[in-house]
């Protein structure tokens, strides 16, 4: 039995870097109907943003507590900025373009930051460095870190904040109308563009604060990092139901807890199988995930 709530825990917490990210896809799809395949490797910038703002920081002698916070808005700050830049320079002018269009586009973005990473900080690992302990608390045979519980407890928060400011805000409500119908959108007086940029920045951000934490809880980064965190982060999306924020949140803990569970009781070589086996099984079984609903595609 302790076995199975150490493999609940630590679920829990792989599953909650993979909700983060799986909120940018949701997002962005909701939004504009495109699978940003890009998103992963914002992941991944934001984990090497956070260690570059931790090493000077460090160097500086500055307090743990602010050096920390202080690199957790800094790779908000820069990663959002970037996914804003993406959005404008390589999505913006093929909205309109065919699907096959934007996603190939997607898919070069991504092999472009990923290069872009690896020309800057080399194909090497870099570590972060070691700030959280094991101390946490521990009863029969159970240990859970109090580093696991802030990451499971932050993207809770996050997930709620989000749900919460799209669900009951001005800007929400905008955001919820032009996911129904862009045209009809832009004739109430919404600045489509604006809430789009808008949208790629906050999902740029929660997948910068991702990084951080699991750069911080793993300690090693390197330029490939995004590319596998990102399927798993879109296979948590789609089992959710991608476009519907708790159902984001909801696949990736349930990717998390399967991808710990396989490892526990089986081999960590199958978890890969196992993980994208359940994207396959809900494209077939159920393509609008757990909580999505059917839509009508517009020609």
């Amino acid at each position: 039995m302790s076995n199975f709530i150490q493999f609940v825990v630590e679920g829990l917490t792989i599953g909650s870097f993979y909700a983060l990210v799986a909120l940018g896809y949701t997002m962005v799809y909701g939004i504009i109907r495109l699978i940003n395949f890009a998103h992963g490797d914002l992941f991944m910038v934001g984990a090497f943003i956070g260690w570059t703002a931790l090493t000077v920081l460090a160097a500086a002698h500055m307090p743990l507590a602010l050096a920390l916070l202080i690199a957790l808005v800094a790779a908000m700050a820069v990663t959002g900025i970037l996914g804003l830049a993406i959005e404008r320079v390589a999505y913006q002018p093929l909205l309109r373009a065919p699907r096959l269009s934007i996603l190939i586009t997607a898919l070069g973005v991504s092999l472009a930051l990923e290069n872009g990473v690896l020309l800057l900080y080399g194909a090497g690992f870099s570590t972060y460095p070691h700030v959280l302990t094991q101390a946490g608390l521990k009863f029969q045979g159970v240990q859970i870190t109090f580093a696991q519980i802030g990451i499971i407890f932050a993207s809770f928060t996050l997930m709620l904040a989000l749900y919460f400011f799209v669900h009951r805000t001005f800007v929400g409500t905008a955001l919820r109308a032009l996911a129904i119908d862009q045209d009809a959108a832009r004739l109430m007086g919404i600045d489509v563009e604006r809430l789009i940029q808008l949208t790629f920045f906050i999902g740029s951000a929660l997948a910068a604060v991702a990084g951080v934490m699991d750069g911080l809880y793993y300690t090693q980064i390197n330029f490939f990092m995004g590319f596998v965190l990102g399927l798993r982060a879109f296979t948590a999306a789609v089992l959710g139901g991608i476009g519907n924020i708790p159902g984001a949140m909801a696949g990736g803990i349930l990717i998390g807890l399967l991808e710990s569970f396989g490892a526990g009781y089986g081999s960590s070589r199958w978890t890969d199988v196992l993980v994208f086996g359940v994207l396959i099984g809900v494209l077939v079984v159920k393509p609008t995930g757990l909580f999505g609903e059917r839509v009508v595609e517009r020609m």
